[in-house]
């Protein structure tokens, strides 16, 4: 699943012509593309989707839907090892077999 997800803006710089932050999304750093809200600010908060900041969020909301989320397991869901979840989800099935 893909969710649009609140993070923190920790840091912003321009890469090769293209305006870049690190997001803090609950304890998940990841690098994120600003071209859509190119007046965004260092401490601002921000929704993103697909790697793309696409709108400015306030800090309560923010922390609130980042807290339902973690609550209901969807950051680990979006951001987790998409190996290591594959192979979570297959335990229980090698277990059953081998039984």
């Amino acid at each position: 699943m893909c969710l649009a997800v609140p993070g923190k803006v920790m840091e912003i710089e321009e890469r090769d012509g293209t305006r870049m932050a690190t997001v803090d999304f609950g304890g998940v750093v990841k690098e994120v593309c600003l071209e859509y809200v190119p007046d965004l600010a260092v401490g601002e908060y921000v929704i993103v989707h697909v790697g793309f900041a696409l709108q400015r969020l306030d800090e309560e909301s923010a922390r609130r839907t980042l807290a339902l989320f973690e609550e209901l397991g969807l950051l680990q869901e979006e951001f987790g090892d998409p190996w290591e979840a594959a192979a979570g989800r297959d335990e229980p099935q090698a277990q059953e077999a081998r039984q």
